[in-house]
């Protein structure tokens, strides 16, 4: 049985980068979304991506931006993957992906109940109603329309709550951001180091 993915989102310091990688994650994030608390330049985040091993995805998390932009800033960090909140078109999928970018489909817990037919080149995440606003949904709204394919469990996930979810929902892996930080936007390498500890025992 494949271990559950985890994916750290939201970093933006070289310590939080190094303490995701020594708990031995699968993805770091990074957040280009305007108004997001956990905001960072294209140049930032190029310096943490370098610090990353081949082996773990860096993905930039973009929302509702122009195909261009994300593709540009996506390239300048040197990023491998790009995941879009934004509602996105399946022709910008393929552009990202035609650019040699893996690529992520985050939808809410709504969106998804309305259309659970994005498309299965991508990997889907399924967030809470607000993204990154450290709340959780009732997975059992899953069980009706259950997830086909790599999908990835957001939305309110911590030390505490994650290893049940897991076992609950049974998802492909796990994303988390403010489950991780000691205030908001702030990475705790106490908390990422106990995050990856209890999925793994999950």
């Amino acid at each position: 049985m494949r271990p559950t993915y985890i994916k750290i989102c939201g970093l933006s310091t070289a310590e939080t980068v190094d303490a995701a990688i020594r708990a031995g994650v699968d993805a770091v994030g990074f957040v280009f979304a305007p108004g997001s608390p956990r905001l960072i330049d294209a140049d930032t985040a190029r310096t943490l991506a370098a610090r990353v091993p081949a082996q773990v995805e860096t993905v930039g998390v973009f929302r509702a931006q122009p195909v261009d932009e994300v593709l540009a800033t996506a390239s300048r960090a040197g990023l491998t993957t790009i995941q879009l909140h934004g509602g996105e078109d399946e022709n910008s999928f393929e552009r990202l992906r035609a650019e040699g970018f893996r690529t992520i489909r985050a939808l809410d817990i709504s969106t998804y109940l309305e259309r659970p037919d994005a498309s299965p080149a991508d990997r889907l995440l399924i967030d809470a109603i607000e993204p990154g606003g450290g709340k959780r949904f009732d997975t059992g709204l899953l069980q009706a329309r259950p997830p086909g394919g790599f999908w990835l469990l957001a939305g309110g996930l911590d030390p505490d709550n994650v290893a049940a979810a897991v076992r609950a929902a049974r998802p492909s892996g796990v994303d988390v951001s403010s489950g991780v930080e000691s205030s908001r936007g702030v990475k705790s390498v106490e908390l990422i180091r106990a995050f990856v500890s209890a999925v793994r025992t999950a």
